[in-house]
C-alpha cells in the first residue's frame, strides 16, 4: 500500500508544476466554474494517457526523430499561441457577479487536450520519467503491477486535476471583476510565453 501511495504521490509531483495546463484551468475555472477547468484538466489527463500508452508500448524511438521533434514544437508554439491570444481577447469579458454561458464544455476538454498533446515538454516528461519508471518498475515487478502503479501515477494527476478546479472556480467568489480580468491576462500572457519559448526550439531544431 506504502507503494501505491508513494506512486500517487509521484503523480501529483508530475502534474504540480506550474505550466501551460494549469494556466489555463486557472482561467477557466475563474470564467466558468470548477466543471469547466475540471475538463480542460480531464483532457490533459487524456494526452498523458496516449503518451504512457505510447511509452509502455515501445513508440519513444520513433518520437527522438529530429523532424518528429520539430513538427511537435511548432504545433505547441501554435495551439499555446492561439489559446493565449482567446485568452487575451476574453479578458475583459470576465464578470464576477455571474458565470457565462455560452462556453462548451467540448471546448474545454479539448483546449487541455491539445495543449497536453502538443505539449513537447509532456512529451519528453512522459518518456523521460514514465519511461525510467516503467522500466525500474518492470524490471521488479510484474505486469499486473506495473499497470497498478501506472494507476496510481493516473490517480495522483487526477487527485491535482481536482484540486486545481477547486481552487480556481473558487478564487472567483472573493475575487472582484477587474482583478479576475488581471488575472485572465496574466494567464493568457503566460500561455503566449510558453508558445513563444516552444517555437524558439522549433527555430534551434530546424536552422
Amino acid at each position: 500500500m506504502s507503494i501505491f501511495l508513494s506512486y500517487v504521490f509521484l503523480g501529483l509531483s508530475l502534474a504540480a508544476p506550474i505550466g501551460p495546463i494549469n494556466a489555463a484551468q486557472l482561467d477557466k475555472g475563474i470564467k466558468n466554474g470548477f466543471f469547466h477547468a475540471w475538463l480542460v484538466g480531464l483532457g490533459a489527463m487524456t494526452a498523458d494517457a496516449i503518451y504512457m500508452a505510447a511509452v509502455y508500448l515501445g513508440v519513444v524511438h520513433f518520437l527522438e526523430i529530429p523532424f518528429m521533434k520539430a513538427f511537435l514544437w511548432c504545433f505547441g508554439f501554435f495551439v499555446l499561441v492561439y489559446t493565449g491570444v482567446e485568452t487575451l481577447t476574453s479578458a475583459g469579458k470576465v464578470v464576477s457577479s455571474y458565470r457565462t454561458k455560452d462556453e462548451s464544455k467540448i471546448k474545454s476538454f479539448m483546449s487541455g487536450f491539445l495543449m497536453s498533446l502538443s505539449n513537447p515538454l509532456t512529451i519528453l516528461f512522459w518518456l523521460g520519467i514514465y519511461g525510467s519508471i516503467l522500466a525500474k518498475t518492470a524490471a521488479e515487478y510484474d505486469k499486473a503491477h506495473v499497470i497498478l502503479y501506472s494507476g496510481a501515477i493516473f490517480t495522483g494527476l487526477l487527485l491535482w486535476d481536482i484540486t486545481m478546479a477547486a481552487v480556481a472556480s473558487s478564487f472567483r467568489r472573493f475575487l472582484t471583476g477587474k482583478i479576475l480580468a488581471i488575472i485572465s491576462i496574466l494567464s493568457g500572457l503566460s500561455l503566449i510565453g510558453f508558445g513563444i519559448y516552444f517555437g524558439m526550439q522549433a527555430y534551434k531544431l530546424l536552422f
